[in-house]
């Protein structure tokens, strides 16, 4: 008993100080992932919508070639045809079929003419220059029937298509008449589609020919790689858009099919972080946050654009400290860090 009071009486004189030690608070800090940050450049690009059109050079109307019936249609909008498949047939109105017979008349009358002139200026009854007139009336006559019976006034002619083609549009019906010059249908061929957008005028101005575009369908597919065939210089009252024509892969995109166009107008250049880098604050302010000796500084960033998971800002950054990625929204200025030992799972 006389040797345990010694005991008690010093644990009790240890007591004070275990309860401070235990009072006594342990420096905060947070699990971070770090990155190097890096200067590079990302494409700069512009963004339009539009649809899947002829382009001019490959539009195509096919009109009626005199006045006429139109006795059938061999097809339907949105068909593709090849060369030479026939699209309609025509027979010539009664005032087309009755010039041709009058042509024809016209024609036997000039070469009877002809020779009858031929014989009487044998005889001398008849004059050279005369002949030579009767000749002139035979060669007009000739004329113009050949020139009916290329437009078909003979008879019922079949309009052929002169291309492989799509039909984007017809404008007739069987057993209607038109006169000569009207539209009947219009064709487009499958090789000279354009993408047909429209740009913000602020972001046209930087877009020029030749500029390379990445094309994706909005219904789903692969991303294409187009080409700027032209820009506008007017801003449409319809829609307040600059119209860009994009030229894209044949075959790989269907008439009337709407597609987003990236245009590549030049690079971006700055610090190159990924996008889960970057945070903003309550007055909308960007900014990052850097590790100086494990500790963290928030920095205000411009946003100078950005592609896929990267974006390329600008500001007071420190080149030698590590960005934070990941835990930074829980950070402030001053804060401590840690990251992960070497095989741990923990996640900030």
């Amino acid at each position: 008993m006389k040797r345990a009071l010694p005991l008690l009486f010093g644990a009790a004189l240890l007591l004070p100080y275990v309860a401070r030690a235990q009072n006594t608070p342990s420096v905060p800090s947070v699990l971070v992932q770090l990155t190097t940050l890096h200067k590079g450049s990302l494409p700069q690009a512009v963004t339009a919508y539009g649809t899947i059109q002829p382009g001019a050079a490959a539009s195509r109307t096919i009109m009626a070639p005199l006045p006429a019936l139109v006795e059938s249609l061999e097809v339907q909008p949105g068909q593709t045809v090849t060369q030479g498949a026939p699209l309609l047939r025509l027979a010539p109105s009664p005032a087309a079929a009755a010039s041709y017979t009058q042509a024809e008349s016209a024609l036997q009358v000039a070469t009877g003419l002809v020779a009858r002139t031929r014989d009487m200026v044998a005889q001398h009854l008849a004059t050279a220059q005369q002949l030579a007139d009767a000749m002139k009336a035979r060669s007009d006559a000739r004329a113009t029937l050949r020139a009916l019976q290329a437009q078909g006034a003979g008879g019922v002619q079949t309009l052929r298509a002169p291309f492989a083609a799509i039909v984007t549009a017809v404008s007739v019906t069987p057993g209607s008449v038109v006169a000569e010059g009207a539209a009947l249908l219009q064709l487009a061929r499958a090789q000279g589609l354009v993408l047909q957008a429209g740009l913000v005028p602020g972001e046209a101005v930087a877009v020029t020919a030749g500029d390379k575009v990445a094309v994706t369908p909005l219904g789903g597919g692969a991303m294409l790689q187009g080409t700027v065939l032209w820009r506008g210089a007017v801003v449409q009252a319809s829609d307040g858009l600059v119209q860009v024509a994009i030229a894209v892969p044949a075959g790989q995109l269907l008439l009337g099919e709407m597609a987003q166009a990236s245009i590549t107008t030049g690079q971006l250049t700055g610090y190159v972080v990924p996008h889960a880098a970057i945070l903003v604050d309550d007055q909308g302010q960007a900014y990052i946050v850097q590790a100086e000796n494990m500790t963290a500084k928030k920095i205000p960033v411009q946003i100078l654009g950005g592609a896929g998971a990267e974006n390329v800002i600008t500001g007071a950054l420190d080149p030698a400290a590590p960005l934070v990625l990941s835990g930074n929204h829980q950070l402030d200025d001053g804060m401590k860090m840690r990251t992960a030992a070497a095989g741990s799972t923990s996640a900030p």
